[in-house]
């Protein structure tokens, strides 16, 4: 098979892909698998359901790419699908504990053992925050803080006005600094 257009760009990817060209598609996700996997492992909390919410999302996108108009940045349209494929996930999943990867590794060899054993709870503790936040909150606030999108980005990545970001990713803030300082405290009590 003989390709006309360079496989270089994003935009000549997409027409390549929605002509049915698995390898542009497969150069697509490859491009936007790291940021698509953050983002969902932020949603989520578990690396396995990230991975299972990452796959299915990249599915949609694929069965749904004939009907991508490149008016926005690709990257966002994959990001409000990889958002709902997440959201399905957990709600089909029973709540169970938390992990996190960075938690379970192991502590740098050179760092005091209770600073690493502090700093283990912390991420618990952040992860845990994240999670009490709403599923409006929450994305926003992972948007904007592990997937790098401006306001405008994320307004268009949620389908709604600036201004309703604006204010989301202010109550995510102030929520999980209220989180914190209380898990804060109440681990401060627990050392003392």
């Amino acid at each position: 098979m003989v390709q006309t257009q360079p496989a270089d760009t994003e935009t000549s990817l997409i027409e390549q892909a929605q002509n049915g060209d698995r390898n542009a598609f497969g150069e697509l996700v490859r491009r936007h698998y790291q940021g698509v996997v953050l983002v969902v492992y932020r949603m989520c909390g578990d690396t396995g359901l990230a991975e299972d919410a990452a796959q299915e999302a990249f599915m949609r996108a694929w069965v749904n790419l004939a009907s991508y108009q490149p008016k926005g940045c690709l990257r966002n349209w994959l990001y409000r699908i990889a958002i709902n494929a997440a959201l399905d996930v957990l709600r089909r999943k029973p709540e169970e504990k938390l992990e996190d990867e960075e938690a379970l590794r192991m502590p740098d060899q050179e760092a005091n053992p209770e600073t690493a054993l502090i700093e283990k709870e912390q991420v618990v503790l952040l992860q845990q925050a994240m999670k009490s936040l709403s599923e409006a909150a929450r994305t926003v606030l992972i948007l904007r803080e592990y997937g790098r999108l401006s306001y405008q980005e994320i307004a268009s990545v949620l389908d709604v006005p600036v201004g309703t970001v604006m204010s989301r990713l202010n109550y995510a803030r102030n929520r999980l600094r209220e989180i914190m300082r209380f898990y804060m405290v109440k681990t401060e009590s627990v050392y003392a």
